[in-house]
């Protein structure tokens, strides 16, 4: 009786893993041995990569938000602490976006924070004169 090896499932899991190396420089896209490698690190830069993505934006949303706050008059920190004492729920991304797209709504979320900054300078110094 002929040995079974199950060729198709084999050529086929073979085949998968050359389509998805095409692409990739010399023999890491011709040949399975190393192809089969070179994906299977490649998938790992991958996975790691949709992390490192989102800090990367965050740190962009941060570098624009503050780049708008400083012609306010404020820094980035002050900014974001305005904002949580003045009550605005407004994440990172949609600041970036109003910091570069519409100016005056910025200034307007702005000029709230200046408030609630100034608000917490008035409870902070009744607090000092209340001890």
């Amino acid at each position: 009786m002929p040995r079974a090896t199950n060729g198709p499932a084999s050529r086929k899991r073979r085949k998968r893993v050359l389509l998805r190396a095409k692409g990739f420089r010399g023999f890491r896209s011709k040949l399975y041995r190393y192809a089969k490698d070179a994906v299977y690190k490649a998938r790992q830069y991958e996975y790691r990569d949709r992390k490192k993505r989102k800090g990367q934006f965050r740190r962009l949303w941060i570098q624009r938000i503050s780049a708008g706050v400083r012609e306010q008059g404020l820094s980035y920190s002050r900014f974001i602490e305005g904002l949580n004492y003045a009550g605005i729920e407004v994440d990172r991304k949609v600041l970036a976006d109003l910091a570069v797209h519409d100016i005056e709504a910025f200034n307007t979320v702005c000029e709230a924070a200046k408030e609630g900054l100034a608000q917490k300078q008035e409870e902070l110094a009744k607090q000092k004169e209340a001890a």
